[in-house]
């Protein structure tokens, strides 16, 4: 019995991703839950393992190359399997369940959404795809057609399948597209002037999902933004006075975890910035639990790891929980669990050397705190100048939630904590 196994979500309503790694061949024996593809979301590179034993048939596409979920990733050859058995099988529903810490992987079965995830396979492999495909899909095609088609602007139920049953190939949107040509801007710009002066890259998953993240939260939040800057020559002495005693305990101790205890403190007494707002339900929803993103700059691009309750954590936890998920985020090793439920966020662009910025919110929270580059400026103190370290501090808040006034006293808030850190150590 041949069967069908279709690329299948594997968490938080993912819709496609991108083929990295094919760990089996045609021909190849694989037993269930051994590893078939290494696939890269938006969020997370997960290894997507076998259901059953077999033998691999046929793989669909390329290294690469962006599929959708629930189009097909191989055919399986499973012996003494009958077609009604191999159905009944398909339909049970298994927990996906992530690896263990220093992966994202995905180990145990793979849950199975009705007969499209496995389907009774024909000599030519898709005869049975035919029947049992969406209602909603109004061609049969590959995936490497339907990228193609995607990439060339080509309304795919235009074009006349040439394939097993009907199934539009790579070959036939090649034909149609001499066959009618479509005018591309950019490709005709570049032919136009001398030379390669383009370049086209295809978009990765996490460009993608920033790009519609960004959009969304510019469409559904008011955004606005409060600026200010904190004498932190005490704090500069504190981590001073720590710093080798954390590197001897092989923990980095910069300044973003103070900056995150004074944040969590300043939330508690802030709940609309530690908040929800429910439009659907006409409600408000205040959490009670302190989860704080921080926003990763990675190779790929922008990634925001969430430390989970960072109130019940000391500064060296939140130092070493800090390490930790950076470290995981720039090798791309974070889990969907690392990466979710997070109630405010916390973006270092000074770490780069940016000074101010207007940081966008990561919607649907209601804040983000932006912190700059530290400064050597003049400042009065006990009305004599001297030389103060400044940081610059960002706040964007959602307006439809939070106030101009409850956005400053909250920001006061931090700088309290940030000019006098003992206090931190008090509250």
């Amino acid at each position: 019995m041949r069967l069908i196994f279709n690329f299948p979500d594997i968490g938080e309503g993912l819709d496609e991703g991108t083929i990295l790694e094919w760990y089996v061949a045609k021909g190849q024996e694989i037993k269930a839950g051994a590893s078939i593809v290494k696939m890269e979301t938006d969020k997370v590179v997960a290894d997507i393992p076998s259901p059953k034993s077999g033998t691999i048939v046929a793989r669909f596409g390329n290294e690469g190359e962006t599929i959708h979920v629930g189009t097909p990733l191989v055919e399986i050859e499973i012996e003494g399997v009958l077609g009604d058995d191999a159905i009944a099988e398909a339909k049970a529903q298994v927990k996906i369940e992530p690896l263990e810490e220093g992966s994202a992987g995905v180990v145990g079965t793979i849950e199975v959404a009705g007969n499209n995830a496995f389907l009774s396979a024909s000599d030519e492999g898709f005869s049975a795809i035919k029947t049992e495909v969406k209602s909603d899909v109004k061609v049969l095609a590959t995936p490497v057609a339907r990228a193609l088609a995607k990439e060339l602007n080509i309304d795919i139920n235009k074009v006349k399948g040439t394939g097993p049953g009907g199934r539009v190939t790579k070959e036939d949107i090649q034909n149609f597209h001499l066959s009618n040509p479509v005018i591309d801007i950019a490709e005709s710009y570049s032919q136009a002037v001398s030379g390669e002066a383009l370049t086209y890259e295809p978009l990765s998953q996490i460009r993608k999902t920033i790009a519609k993240n960004m959009i969304n939260s510019k469409h559904n939040a008011a955004h606005m933004t409060v600026f200010e800057e904190v004498e932190i020559s005490d704090l500069i002495w504190l981590r001073e006075k720590y710093k080798k005693a954390y590197s001897e305990k092989n923990v980095k101790l910069s300044f973003l975890p103070f900056i995150l205890k004074a944040t969590v403190n300043a939330l508690k007494q802030h709940r609309q910035i530690n908040s929800q707002m429910d439009m659907k339900n006409n409600r408000m929803i205040y959490k009670n639990y302190y989860n704080i993103g921080i926003a990763v700059d990675t190779a790929e691009g922008l990634v925001v790891p969430v430390i989970k309750n960072a109130d019940k954590l000391s500064i060296f936890q939140l130092a070493q929980k800090i390490t930790e998920l950076s470290d995981k985020a720039k090798e791309r090793k974070l889990t969907l669990d690392e990466m979710k439920d997070g109630t405010f966020t916390i973006t270092n662009y000074g770490s780069i050397g940016g000074i101010f910025g207007t940081p966008v919110i990561n919607y649907p929270q209601v804040g983000i705190l932006g912190i700059g580059r530290i400064l050597k400026t003049p400042v009065v103190k006990d009305d004599k100048i001297v030389v103060g370290n400044i940081l610059p501090l960002s706040l964007t808040v959602d307006h439809r939630i939070v106030d101009g006034g409850e956005g400053t006293r909250f920001i006061n808030h931090i700088m309290e904590y940030l000019s006098d850190p003992f206090s931190l150590m008090m509250d």
